[in-house]
């Protein structure tokens, strides 16, 4: 069987869209007939090369979507065929299995991860698959794999957000705009979205901010803190992956028990300066891995949740694109156009 997929061939360059020899199944592997996926700073960080020498080229890319399961491997019992999926790089309960391999029509080798989206059909791993409902559509549910996840999550599990609280959410693209959505499920008082897009600041207003500022225009700290009445946030959640940002984020946290959580990544090699004497005053600043979720708990949480019409995540779609529109969809991305870009694939 083949698949038409985006591959990596060399770094800085366009994605190519190629014909591929899809692999027979091996135990704990699932083939998923892929029908959206999720675009992400992840994948313009693999083309971009910014985390160093990229030594499995040329592969496959994408870590989030939402599809149909056609077939299973031996040992698999998560899933059965004709299951709705959402795909997900974060590790959940299953065969944790290598990673698969594509052919070419001239016999060469095209890489994979565990998970690979930017494809019509792939063969996944069954530890990145979680079964979810038929109801919620799977343009939605393409979210559940990554933004909303690690965004909802981070406010969810890291930060443990509650009624009343004050969060300040810097750079409100896929990942920031579903903390907001986060915080709003968790009844959060005070919700400031932060980012040098207007067009973006007004849909981080429509999922849920109270509060915006846009960094062109205003000097972010002082806006905050005019807001707060001097006192800080009591969670700034950081995606923008820029590092003068990442600073300002942890000094906009309050004394005694603010907390910065850093969700953007870095080029390899950047680093951020933080004051030592705000950490003697009690300000805290840590990372997170996918906002800590559980996938096979988390998602099936979200996805009850879309069923119940008790969260809306078409706002975060503002755009859709094919898969020979890959390369659009990543400039897109890049030059901050998108809330959430989808690639549709089924």
């Amino acid at each position: 069987m083949k698949t038409r997929a985006a591959v990596l061939t060399e770094t800085n360059k366009p994605l190519q869209i190629e014909e591929l020899t899809l692999p027979m199944l091996k135990a704990g592997q699932v083939l998923v007939k892929i029908a959206y996926s999720g675009v992400c700073h992840t994948q313009l960080n693999e083309v971009n090369g910014s985390k160093g020498e990229d030594k499995f080229l040329p592969h496959t890319l994408g870590h989030e979507g939402a599809g149909t399961i056609e077939a299973i491997g031996p040992e698999v019992t998560k899933v059965r065929e004709g299951d709705s999926v959402v795909l997900t790089w974060i590790k959940g309960a299953g065969l944790d299995v290598p990673s698969a391999s594509y052919t070419r029509d001239d016999g060469s080798t095209v890489n994979s991860g565990a998970i690979s989206t930017f494809m019509e059909r792939a063969v996944i791993s069954e530890n990145r698959v979680v079964p979810i409902p038929n109801g919620p559509s799977l343009r939605e549910s393409s979210l559940l794999g990554c933004a909303i996840p690690t965004g909802a999550g981070i406010a969810i599990n890291t930060a443990q957000v509650k009624q009343g609280s004050i969060v300040a959410i810097f750079g409100v693209g896929g990942i920031g705009l579903s903390a907001i959505i986060g915080c709003k499920l968790r009844q959060a008082k005070t919700i400031i979205a932060i980012d040098i897009f207007d067009h973006k600041l007004e849909l981080a207003m429509k999922v849920g901010a109270t509060h915006q500022i846009n960094g062109k225009k205003q000097d972010i700290l002082p806006a905050i803190m005019e807001i707060t009445k001097q006192k800080g946030v009591d969670f700034s959640i950081e995606a923008s992956g820029i590092g003068k940002i990442m600073e300002t984020a942890f000094q906009a946290v309050c004394d005694n028990g603010g907390l910065c959580i850093i969700a953007g990544n870095l080029p390899k090699g950047e680093k951020i300066a933080v004051d030592p004497f705000d950490l003697i005053k009690g300000k805290r600043i840590v990372g997170t891995w996918g906002g800590e979720t559980q996938p096979d708990k988390d998602i099936s949480m979200y996805a009850n949740l879309l069923q119940s019409g008790d969260l809306d995540l078409n706002p975060l779609i503002t755009n859709v694109y094919s898969l020979s529109e890959i390369n659009e969809a990543l400039s897109d991305l890049s030059n901050g156009k998108v809330g959430r870009g989808l690639v549709k694939l089924g």
